[in-house]
């Protein structure tokens, strides 16, 4: 049987009672901030270490690419070499022929 009436007692033990259960879920909800300060924080190191690191492979990729820029110069100058010495051969080729 229940009882349809509720003393000022057993009001202010409800009361108590509610307000204890929300002590508990404030003191779950200031660890669970906690936490995700914690994690934050770790996150944001995580990103300062990475665009670190992304600078540093950023500038070796740089170092990289101007290191195949001038070997592809060099060897464009080679064959640019080449073939005018191969022209300059064949010109002579031809006017020793036309001459003699």
């Amino acid at each position: 049987m229940t009882r349809s009436t509720w003393t000022d007692e057993r009001m202010d033990d409800l009361s108590r009672h509610v307000d204890e259960g929300f002590e508990c879920v404030d003191r779950q909800f200031e660890r669970v901030d906690n936490r995700l300060d914690r994690i934050e924080d770790r996150l944001a190191k995580a990103e300062e270490t990475s665009a670190r690191q992304f600078e540093r492979l950023d500038s070796k990729f740089d170092q990289f690419a101007d290191r195949i820029d001038a070997r592809i110069d060099s060897f464009q100058l080679a064959i640019i070499r080449v073939g005018g010495g191969l022209i300059a051969t064949m010109a002579l080729g031809f006017a020793g022929l036309l001459i003699g």
